[in-house]
């Protein structure tokens, strides 16, 4: 969610009910900061942010976390071992994003608070498990909380996740088109407009594969793939795709990372109004199943 979930998103998130997350992807420390404040402008409910352990100033990233006393944040590629003491020291949740049960393990071993188990529908960097499949297999696995992503769109989700062991789940590409999201109108349109089979996986050759929407640039992506292009010029391909697609509007030659669940998107809405679908869903689905349980007993 680089370049997508800004402090807008994440207030908004989080007034609603939600945890709001901050993507700071590659970002340097003093745009994290800034963004920080403007959510404690925004809201006084808890948010946090999702930090790129690759990142080239993730120290300084977290040392920004730290003196801003955000409440949690979420990491991906990498271990956040090495940091636990510091962030858990100061009050600091600490919870990754894992794609299987072995990194899971490893992570808890570690110390984390919680894991996110994210299945292969999710946009952006994705692992080789569905999130049907990934979730329980985690929730066997560990005694931390886990929470479900990948495939969350509606309370159909949520219900399916909680049945599964999870204690909630992480939604991305339905944000997208939440009126506070603060993405070109171009990605938007993209998103709502996608059909079921719309995303593709590339990247597979050079050990990132990324779930994005069909586009020109994907094409090319297929095309040195298939071609055995050198791993440097495959990642050059990417190079500053997702600004381009994200903040300019470049839905031909950006990389526009979304999940399967683009195809189930069909307007924008609060972040309010999404939550409220969610919720309110789940909250019917599972009514309407407790009856079921007495059936199933008898």
């Amino acid at each position: 969610m680089a370049w997508v979930s800004t402090a807008h998103l994440a207030a908004a998130v989080s007034e609603a009910g939600g945890l709001g997350i901050i993507g700071s992807g590659t970002a340097e420390a003093s745009w994290v900061r800034e963004q920080v404040r403007l959510a404690k402008e925004l809201t006084n409910k808890p948010f946090g942010v999702n930090v790129l352990l690759l990142s080239p100033y993730v120290e300084d990233v977290l040392r920004v976390i730290i003196e801003e006393k955000v409440h949690v944040i979420t990491t991906g590629a990498g271990n956040p071992g090495k940091y636990l003491s510091d962030l858990q020291g100061a009050g600091v949740i600490v919870i990754p994003v894992v794609s299987s049960v072995a990194l899971a393990k490893r992570l808890v071993r570690s110390g984390v608070n919680a894991v996110i188990a994210e299945g292969m529908e999710s946009g952006g960097h994705v692992g080789d498990l569905g999130t049907m499949a990934l979730v329980p297999q985690v929730v066997e696995a560990v005694q931390q909380p886990v929470i479900a992503a990948g495939g969350i769109f509606d309370g159909r989700g949520l219900a399916a996740a909680l049945c599964m062991g999870a204690v909630g789940v992480q939604m991305g590409t339905r944000f997208m088109c939440a009126e506070e999201c603060i993405i070109h109108p171009n990605v938007k349109q993209m998103i709502i407009k996608a059909k079921d089979r719309d995303t593709i996986v590339t990247g597979y050759s050079i050990g990132h594969p990324v779930r994005v929407l069909r586009n020109k640039l994907t094409r090319k992506f297929e095309d040195l793939e298939s071609h055995c292009a050198p791993a440097e010029e495959v990642e050059k391909l990417g190079v500053g795709r997702l600004q381009a697609a994200m903040a300019e509007g470049d839905t031909d030659y950006g990389s526009v990372m979304a999940g399967q669940v683009s195809a189930m998107v069909k307007e924008i809405q609060t972040a309010r109004d999404i939550i409220l679908d969610v919720v309110q869903g789940a909250a019917e689905i599972l009514q309407n199943l407790a009856p079921l349980g007495g059936e199933f007993n008898k």
